[in-house]
């Protein structure tokens, strides 16, 4: 293949092009090519022959060039400059090599005259062949640029992904932290024991909490998570409180990223009141994880949790960065309790 590239292919280029112009002036002038002096169609012949190992050798060092000079980038602006010497490189050795021979050709009727027709078809016949070249032998080099780019961009896009990421887990942990110190606070006077068990049940959370939440884990490590995270706060809420959790025995395997039904159950807690009803249920259906977390609020002034929070603005943003399109999260306050809905497709 090589022999041929570099061996016999320049011969076929030059040969197709003379063969086009040579069919186009043929058919315009009303000629016959085979009714030419035999030495005429020779001598164009071994000179298209010769302009023909010359321009892709010609081209060739221009790619070289090209690819030391400038960077392989895929741009409308690269291809155009590129493009620009090709032609213009190709432009001068057609006229130095074919305006020549086709003048000194007709010494015998008209000395060195040429035809403003043969000027165009000289120049436009192997203009038009030197872009198709160019485009067929550069093509794998702007496939390459263009793989490399959209690698680069998606390798950019990655780490700024995982940077965020590790921004909002570092985000969340002080909102955590907060909030299950303040529930150990309160068992300090009260309660020594339950309150070294509360410490106990935190220290567990917290190293959960220390995995890598880009990495997916299987439900029940969640469920599991939650549980425990449920009991710790039990312990600060009121004797009013009538909860239920109610998880699905089919919740076992199934992927998940960490810490995402974490926030919905924090705020339940943090908001509940009226009639002290909570609700925590999680269930398999479809493919699909559908996490619900309900809880009543007082009937006097009605709280529900702020769409500015921590909590749930940090969800919303890693649901979008981990799930893209793969999830659901409903909020809603209907009048005597708040309800939130979270369905997550998880990998099977």
């Amino acid at each position: 293949m090589k022999f041929f590239q570099k061996y016999i292919f320049p011969a076929v280029y030059g040969l197709l092009v003379y063969a086009t112009i040579r069919l186009l002036h043929d058919t315009d002038v009303g000629e016959h090519f085979w009714e030419r002096h035999f030495y005429i169609n020779a001598v164009e012949v071994a000179c298209t022959i010769i302009v023909g190992y010359i321009a892709i050798s010609l081209f060739e060092w221009l790619f070289k060039y090209y690819d030391r000079r400038w960077p392989v980038q895929l741009s409308y602006r690269g291809v155009v400059r590129e493009l620009s010497i090709l032609i213009g490189a190709n432009l001068v050795l057609v006229n130095i090599v074919f305006v020549p021979m086709d003048m000194s050709l007709h010494l015998d009727w008209k000395p060195w005259y040429i035809s403003w027709a043969d000027v165009a078809d000289i120049n436009m016949i192997p203009t038009l062949y030197a872009i198709v070249y160019y485009g067929i032998a550069r093509s794998s080099s702007w496939l390459r640029a263009y793989v490399d780019n959209k690698v680069q961009l998606e390798k950019v896009t990655n780490e700024h992904l995982e940077t965020e990421l590790k921004f909002l887990k570092a985000q969340y942990h002080p909102h955590f932290l907060f909030n299950a110190l303040n529930t150990i606070y309160f068992q300090m006077d009260e309660d020594k024991e339950g309150a070294k068990r509360s410490i106990e049940k935190f220290s567990e959370l917290l190293r959960y909490q220390l995995y890598d939440q880009q990495k997916q884990v299987p439900v029940m490590q969640e469920i599991e998570y939650l549980q425990s995270f449920i009991e710790l706060q039990k312990i600060r809420s009121t004797d009013k409180l009538k909860l239920k959790v109610d998880f699905d025995k089919q919740l076992n395997g199934q992927l998940v990223y960490p810490l995402l039904l974490l926030p919905l159950v924090e705020n339940a807690f943090k908001f509940v009141g009226g009639d002290y009803e909570m609700l925590v249920a999680a269930k398999v259906e479809n493919g699909h994880i559908e996490f619900k977390v309900e809880n009543s609020v007082p009937q006097i002034k009605q709280t529900e949790p702020k769409a500015g929070g921590i909590g749930l603005e940090n969800l919303k943003r890693r649901l979008d960065l981990l799930y893209p399109g793969k999830h659901s999260l409903n909020l809603e306050n209907c009048g005597n309790h708040f309800k939130a809905e979270l369905t997550l497709e998880y990998e099977r």
